[in-house]
């Protein structure tokens, strides 16, 4: 079963109602109560609303910059305002040395997983290049990044988590200490967005984001690899029947299309006008939890830096105590939000941030995802976005009949797993905030005409890369005239996105849900999940159906309009079950639950979660199909 927050999060919101779970059970009776209240139609925003509508957007009053606003320097773009022009890099490896890790063949580096690293127990495999770059068309000449090198002036290995695992890799190219730095960069990420059917999103977003005066982007380009392998024994490469080899030029292999991503570091801070001295993390997985476990000091003997990492990479100042300090005020909720906020963040680089991942549709952003920043001599932390490549993907993910990015995970509602921004949505003036900044992208920056435009510019460049070998060998979408369809409505998809958003405001608060507990000794079997918060104050009742499968067509127990958040049912038979609440408002709204299940070639049934009975009376949550 998929959730998209932690256990951690699910423990809160239990305490949160332990109070009237004990009173309701006390209150309980055998048979579901509650009927449905009259002229309750209940409504779900998010899965109906005309894309035809026109949508009227209010003006928006900015405020004013303050030197408490993160700012950047906007001219670091200038090197690469042809936002679809695609550059030549010729790479040409060869066997390093034990001492770095960079004797190994091209073919191992290709070859193993970080699952595989994991295995070994050792560093990725890096091999040494020599890299030469053509910006303008016309072959390597003078004036050329690596013209006139013959030794290798970079480093390469995969880069990516489970993308390692992908037939097509993402690399790192670093440059060698005392070599010319590329556009100021030291390292040089190619990606391939192998899983993302454009191979353009994570660009698009970052061209979007480059003129916006309240967030920090990074520089992208478009990259068209060949390499020259020297360091196997010269076999020729073998390919499957069903692929379509590549082309060979002059002993370079044509390894496709590539986006070029700058890589957020001290560099980077540096290169954008930031602190290159401060507070840097790469979030993995943190939902501002207070993580006890690892949260400690940095020279308390117990702090343990990979478990650390394992919430957040430490890529700049490494004593995380600020950190801490500001997590613990988060937790303390005698503490009044708006203090913490004003003291210890930028309210409108959140809201910005948030805006602009709720209209380009990153559902996969909140507790992962982002860089947070913090320079060293201030408390404050600020939001970078990051890996943006499930963004307007909501056309292709119709077309495909793959259920992903909907329900809670779009809105306002999918940053709540987020216990920061969970305590400054139920203050109406930060609500305000992120609507106006909402409004601000969608009328001046992030609107329906500049994403085509974009969006047309980048077809034209990269089609014929992409539908050629090796990229036409794995791509999503390999019929060229869906590509053209399914790519043409990606400036729809903000209209789509930022109706989702005002829709979202009305519906009440997602929840998580309770392991399920069974009594052998009553034969009963208690259901309970958390309380659905509504910001108008509307009273929210709960729907519920317990069934045997995930479609629920074998329907054991429902009932309508809960108004407290358990219920008890006679105790099935030892088996997997799976369980779907929802909560509605007054005015008819409705949420599903946190939790969802995930099924192979389906994707997420929301509002669903599975657990299992085992024979003992014991309850676990239920794999995934």
């Amino acid at each position: 079963m998929g959730v998209k927050a932690g256990s951690k999060t699910k423990a809160k919101a239990k305490a949160l109602t332990a109070f009237i779970l004990l009173t309701a059970l006390l209150l309980e009776a055998c048979s579901p109560p509650g009927t449905k209240k009259a002229g309750n139609d209940k409504k779900s925003p998010s899965k109906s609303f005309d894309k035809t509508e026109p949508v009227s957007v209010d003006r928006v009053e900015k405020a004013e910059k303050t030197e408490l606003n993160l700012t950047e320097k906007k001219d670091i773009y200038d090197d690469d305002r042809d936002e679809a022009s695609v550059i030549t890099m010729y790479l040409t490896v060869s066997r390093g040395n034990r001492a770095d890790g960079s004797d190994h063949t091209w073919t191992e580096i290709n070859t193993y997983s970080q699952d595989d690293y994991d295995r070994m127990g050792v560093d990725r495999y890096k091999v040494e290049g020599l890299l030469q770059i053509d910006e303008t068309g016309n072959g390597i000449k003078k004036g050329s990044y690596g013209y006139g090198e013959t030794v290798p002036n970079v480093s390469v290995q995969v880069r990516g988590q489970t993308s390692t695992r992908a037939d097509q890799k993402n690399y790192k190219i670093r440059i060698k200490d005392g070599k010319e730095r590329f556009r100021g960069q030291r390292t040089l990420n190619l990606n391939k967005h192998r899983s993302e059917p454009y191979r353009f999103l994570n660009k698009l977003c970052y061209d979007l984001m480059d003129p916006i005066p309240q967030l920090m982007g990074a520089r992208t380009q478009f990259v068209h690899l060949y390499v020259k392998d020297t360091t196997g024994d010269g076999t020729p490469k073998e390919y499957p029947e069903w692929e379509i080899p590549p082309e060979i030029v002059d002993g370079y292999e044509d390894y496709g299309l590539f986006t070029m991503v700058e890589q957020i570091n001290r560099t980077y801070m540096k290169s954008h006008g930031m602190d290159e001295n401060g507070h840097l993390y790469k979030v993995t997985f943190f939902e501002w939890n207070k993580y006890e476990e690892v949260m400690v000091p940095k020279d308390d003997p117990s702090f343990d830096r990979d478990a650390f990492e394992d919430y957040l990479e430490i890529k700049g100042d490494e004593d995380p105590a600020k950190l801490q300090n500001v997590l613990n005020m988060i937790h303390n909720y005698t503490i009044p939000i708006d203090k913490i906020v004003d003291e210890h963040f930028d309210a409108e680089n959140i809201c910005y941030w948030m805006a602009f991942n709720i209209l380009v549709g990153n559902y996969d952003v909140g507790a992962r995802n982002l860089f947070i920043y913090s320079p060293l001599n201030s408390q404050r932390f600020y939001m970078i976005c990051w890996d943006m490549d499930v963004a307007f993907k909501s056309s292709y993910n119709e077309w495909a009949g793959y259920s992903d990015g909907v329900s809670w995970e779009c809105g306002m509602t999918q940053f709540l797993v987020v216990t920061l921004v969970n305590r400054m949505m139920k203050e109406e003036k930060y609500r305000n905030m992120l609507s106006a900044a909402v409004d601000d992208l969608y009328r001046n920056y992030v609107t329906p005409d500049k994403v085509n435009a974009k969006v047309a510019a980048y077809r034209t460049e990269i089609k014929p890369y992409l539908y050629r070998s090796p990229d036409i060998n794995h791509l999503q979408l390999d019929d060229m005239q869906v590509y053209d369809e399914l790519t043409s409505k990606l400036g729809s998809e903000v209209d789509r996105n930022y109706r989702v958003y005002k829709e979202s405001l009305k519906n009440p608060w997602p929840f998580y849900v309770d392991m399920p507990k069974a009594n052998k000794d009553t034969g009963r079997l208690i259901l309970s999940w958390g309380i659905s918060y509504d910001i108008n104050e509307e009273t929210v009742t709960y729907d519920y159906e317990l069934a045997r499968d995930y479609k629920f067509t074998d329907v054991i127990s429902s009932g309508e309009d809960l108004e407290v958040p358990l219920v008890t049912v006679p105790l099935p038979e030892a088996g997997k079950y799976f369980l779907k609440v929802t909560a509605t408002n007054e005015s008819g709204y409705t949420t599903d639950c946190f939790d969802y299940y995930s099924v192979d070639d389906y994707g997420k049934n929301y509002g669903c979660y599975g657990f299992v009975i085992k024979p003992n009376g014991e309850t676990e949550v239920a794999s995934e199909e």
